[in-house]
């Protein structure tokens, strides 16, 4: 049954990822997102992390997804661009300069990484349940001092950018008054 739920699971995620890639209306796009996100959560489930599923459907594919709607139908879909019109002359550059940044940084992080991974022994105890209960009471504490503690300042930088990615789409997407050419006298 296992394999079952993984292998469901993996081709939403597939499918939903394929679809954000190759839909050409936004809106459709964000729908495959949603399965995408569906789908990890599913995923989660599988691994018994129901806290961390619930997180996914209601921030990621509620708040989140609800946000990206937001904004498409905001600045509007019914327009038709030209894609050979580069407004920026430097984007595509720029763009494969900082992807591969990315990718360099996330290698560099997994290779200097894999000798700090380690699994935590459970204490020797006669009831499983307790053991269960121990660990997990363990990671919820390490996990609440990781986050109010360690990374208080990225969160907070991250709403104030949503903020601001938010009050930016307004701005563009407000149209400019039209001016009249005619002379009113």
């Amino acid at each position: 049954m296992q394999l079952f739920v993984f292998i469901v699971a993996g081709l939403m995620i597939l499918g939903g990822a394929v679809g954000v890639i190759t839909r050409s209306h936004p809106v459709h796009a964000a729908l495959s997102l949603i399965l995408t996100l569906f789908g990890v959560a599913v995923m989660y489930v599988a691994q018994e992390a129901h806290f961390l599923a619930a997180v996914q459907v209601i921030v990621y594919a509620g708040a989140i997804v609800v946000l990206f709607l937001f904004v498409i139908m905001l600045l509007g879909v019914d327009k038709a661009e030209d894609l050979q019109i580069e407004p920026f002359r430097l984007q595509r550059k720029t763009a494969a300069l900082v992807g591969g940044g990315v990718i360099g940084l996330v290698v560099f992080a997994a290779i200097s990484s894999r000798d700090n991974i380690g699994f935590v022994k459970p204490p020797q105890s006669n009831s499983v349940k307790s053991v269960d209960v121990a660990l997990h009471d363990n990671n919820i504490r390490r996990l609440a001092r990781d986050l109010f503690s360690d990374h208080v300042l990225a969160f907070e930088l991250t709403s104030v950018l949503l903020v601001i990615a938010v009050v930016g789409t307004v701005l563009l997407a407000r149209r400019a008054p039209k001016t009249s050419t005619e002379d009113p006298a």
